[in-house]
């Protein structure tokens, strides 16, 4: 599927902070359909057993990408929110060191409330884990104190991924 545009990374996100030595630094697309994809791997430092990413790990990607689909389908990052809600299914266990896919779509909109369906597939299509996530929109004075959107979703790293295989 065709990306239309590449997302900014933010300084200190445990999930896209580029800045954040102990983060999975994923990067995160718009697709031409109005979802959100991840091309990225989980790092031994996400462990939890060993050859297994920590279950927290794999929620806070799928909650990231939730919002990142809000992003997705308004075409630039206008709202945010806070996660009201969250049921992740750990379908198969999620290794580390190999690339995975990340994909969230909308799939219910209302005024001051969303709700996103999110997945981590490996590269042969295989889903290890899903999420319904639900989220209350807020502004983004109210979310953090003291630091602009701007300031903290600073990156925008072109890195030439224009199709991704979902």
């Amino acid at each position: 599927m065709k990306v239309t545009a590449k997302q900014r990374n933010s300084k200190m996100c445990v999930i896209c902070g580029l800045d954040n030595s102990a983060g999975v630094r994923a990067p995160f697309y718009t697709m031409e359909d109005g979802s959100v994809a991840s091309l990225f791997s989980y790092r031994e430092e996400h462990q939890s057993y060993p050859g297994r990413v920590h279950g927290g790990m794999i929620t806070a990607m799928l909650d990231e990408m939730g919002l990142r689909a809000l992003w997705a389908k308004e075409g630039g990052e206008k709202t945010y929110g806070v996660t009201t809600s969250l049921e992740t299914k750990y379908r198969k266990p999620v290794p580390y060191g190999v690339p995975l896919i990340g994909r969230g779509v909308i799939v219910k909109e209302s005024g001051h409330f969303l709700t996103a369906e999110c997945t981590i597939s490996d590269r042969s299509g295989a889903v290890l884990a899903s999420a319904v996530i639900k989220y209350l929109k807020l502004d983004v004075s109210k979310i953090g104190a003291g630091i602009s959107e701007r300031e903290e979703m600073c990156y925008l790293i072109e890195d030439g991924v224009t199709e991704i295989a979902l």
